[in-house]
């Protein structure tokens, strides 16, 4: 029998739709019911692709013996951390404050008010990984309620207050002080000492792609390989590229990535990027393309292209809806078992091939072995490079790429007959802007069209589907429904994408909506002790904490990428309060992000900007659009492009300047232009 979430449209909800366990989803009845019945509530979080949570599920919430512990003392509420990050956020740092470390599935024992007073992540059936088992864990909170209500309120309340003045980050005098080539110079140091320089990446398994942080190592390489005078720094400014492009290419060439069709799972379980947990995220793959992007644009190496396509067209055929929209994730299990869908025995890789010496080959060169590389079975990967061991087999190169590519396609198309893992189709406005960003600067740096047009439908997607009647923007949509309120990471990111939209298109459209949603975040989004903005709009009732989010983890902090987006739109605007925010906003979070820069990704990139200067780039005439095409194409980090057919006197950039039969560039810095140039060539030349 179904239980309440069998009516809700996340893909994860509906995953327990069918426990035993009485589930609430999050709402106003639920917690009507824990105050009506003085009970405690349960807040489980999860995802739809979260294994661990799939491996509770079955030993625990689908077990009736364990429900009815569950339902007879508790009332216990299912929450999808995708659909409520804001929710998911505010327990994390509960559990995180109680155990010191955090996770999902992430299960939290609530007061009737819905305050905190213990949680874990995982909790297995029976003790086991020196935890507690489900059910003892069940039995003490129940018996704690029942003997000891006082002291559990006043520990709720307690740790209450500890979350919300944790929440006080940023409110206290600060200058810009540190904001200086030296203190960058002091944060590449610190990630080059921690950096993993034999398989790449930072620090030691499990390990994540941490696509800010590699960015942030390309730009500090631009920026001082222009530098006449570099035997005083404190490195060589090619370590910065070299540790940069090998975290790349080793991910490239491990398990993490899709061999056969592209696109990168979540993250590596071990040093190697072999063994991932399988499930692939929409922001991943969009961070990663982003970061692609621009060591192609860097380098040149084709290798990054190919990459970059491969996964372009794995997101357009498996997750842009018809309409436009972009899906959420594909699940790490398929009929049970991680990773089912994506390993092979050597018996059937050698059957699909068909082929002796094509099979030989492509085991060579992809680690496959009758005992496998991992849990006796194959992670398709690239442990020594390609071109290698062709060298080493005897086959002609031009050949065997031939039969390797011919074999890759046979696998894919026996593999698409397996029973595919779970797609997560709903879409979330956040994921979708860093994915029409990443289509942006996929086409900056390929050309590729198809991808600004897969950015452009996408865009007319979230405006038809996904923004108020008020003007507003809605955080989940699928089906045709959407739902909640947008949060800030939204918002903001879908700022950003407007800003790519508008330098590759010239269509203005783009840059006044971005300015009006920008206005709506000062709105409903401001503090007014702090720089900062709240995760959550103001007139959102139904959490015990209002945070404001500073942390780069997974997906930059919306703060972050307000503050890259304010320093743009105050230029293109001509509103020094805005400009000025950004600053204050730096001066804030300098000193966390020289300290721990791997966790400040994409502040420490803004903190580039903000040091070296922005270079505004007017690009005005008949051939604006392929001129704008070229300059996009380069790698200048610090950049903002603004172009038009002719003069426009409403755009502070594009004013003033007189109209001529030719295409015209404009190199400006505070809007302090030097004489146009008429050659791409001659107009980046007067860049460096």
């Amino acid at each position: 029998m179904a239980n309440r979430l069998a009516k809700e449209s996340s893909p994860y909800l509906q995953q327990h739709a069918h426990n035993p366990v009485d589930w609430y989803p999050w709402g106003q009845e639920a917690l009507d019911r824990a105050v009506a019945e003085n009970k405690p509530i349960l807040i489980s979080i999860g995802y739809s692709a979260c294994h661990w949570c799939h491996v509770m599920e079955r030993e625990s919430f689908e077990d009736a013996a364990t429900a009815d512990i569950m339902n007879r003392n508790f009332i216990n509420i299912k929450v999808d951390r995708e659909e409520r990050p804001d929710l998911d956020a505010v327990y994390m740092d509960a559990v995180q404050a109680i155990s010191g470390s955090g996770g999902w599935p992430l299960n939290v024992f609530l007061t009737p008010k819905a305050l905190p007073f213990y949680g874990g992540t995982y909790f297995p059936p029976v003790r086991a990984y020196n935890r507690s088992s489900w059910r003892e864990v069940l039995h003490a909170i129940t018996s704690a309620w029942k003997e000891k209500p006082h002291e559990i309120l006043s520990q709720a309340e307690n740790l209450t207050a500890h979350l919300q003045n944790a929440n006080l980050f940023g409110n206290s005098q600060t200058s810009d002080a540190g904001m200086s080539e030296e203190n960058l110079l002091t944060m590449a140091q610190q990630l080059l000492k921690s950096a993993d320089t034999t398989w790449g990446g930072f620090g030691q398994a499990p390990k994540f792609p941490q696509t800010m942080t590699i960015g942030f190592l390309l730009r500090q390489f631009h920026f001082l390989q222009q530098k006449k005078d570099t035997a005083s720094l404190p490195f060589a400014p090619a370590d910065l590229l070299k540790q940069a492009e090998l975290s790349l290419q080793k991910m490239m060439a491990g398990g993490i990535y899709d061999h056969l069709a592209g696109g990168f799972a979540r993250y590596s379980t071990d040093a190697r990027w072999l063994a991932p947990h399988f499930e692939k995220m929409l922001y991943d793959n969009a961070l990663l393309v982003g970061v692609l992007s621009e060591a192609y644009q860097l380098t040149r190496h084709p290798m990054y292209a190919e990459v970059i396509h491969q996964t372009m067209r794995f997101v357009q055929q498996e997750w842009q809806s018809a309409e436009g929209g972009f899906y959420s994730a594909y699940d790490a299990d398929s009929e049970g078992v991680e990773g089912k869908y994506y390993t092979w025995s050597k018996t059937e890789l050698e059957a699909v091939i068909d082929d002796a010496e094509a099979a030989r080959l492509f085991c060579a060169v992809y680690d496959v072995s009758e005992h496998g590389n991992w849990e006796e079975t194959n992670i398709l990967w690239t442990p020594v490079a390609v071109e290698e061991v062709i060298a080493a087999s005897g086959w002609e190169a031009d050949a065997a790429h031939a039969s390797l590519a011919e074999s890759r396609a046979k696998l894919l198309t026996h593999r698409q007959q397996r029973i595919k893992p779970l797609l997560d189709d709903k879409k979330l406005l956040s994921w979708n802007a860093m994915m029409i960003e990443a289509n942006c600067k996929a086409w900056a740096a390929t050309g590729e069209s198809d991808y600004l047009a897969m950015a452009e439908k996408a865009a007319a997607f979230i405006e038809q589907y996904m923004r108020h009647e008020d003007g507003g923007y809605f955080h989940n949509e699928k089906n045709g429904l959407a739902q909640n309120p947008a949060f800030l990471d939204d918002l903001a990111c879908y700022v950003s994408a407007l800003l790519w939209l508008q330098a590759c298109t010239g269509n203005a459209d783009y840059l006044l909506n971005a300015g009006r949603i920008t206005e709506l975040i000062f709105r409903d989004f401001s503090d007014d002790e702090s720089p900062f903005f709240f995760f959550t709009p103001a007139w959102q009732q139904d959490i015990i904490v209002r945070k404001k989010e500073t942390y780069d983890g997974a997906t930059p902090a919306g703060n972050s990428v307000m503050a890259s987006n304010l320093l743009q739109l105050g230029i293109l605007f001509n509103r020094t309060d805005w400009t000025e925010r950004t600053i204050s906003m730096l001066a804030a979070v300098q000193q966390a992000v020289n300290r721990y820069p791997n966790s400040f990704g994409n502040w420490a990139m803004c903190l580039q900007t903000q040091v070296y200067g922005m270079h505004e780039l007017a690009i005005i005439g008949y051939n604006a659009g392929q001129m704008a095409a070229k300059v996009l194409g380069s790698f200048i980090p610090n950049k903002l492009v603004q172009q038009s057919v002719m003069p426009l006197d409403n755009w502070p950039l594009l004013a003033g300047k007189p109209a001529t039969g030719n295409t015209l560039l404009y190199a400006c810095k505070q809007y302090a232009c030097q004489q146009p140039v008429s050659s791409v060539a001659a107009f980046l030349a007067t860049l460096q």
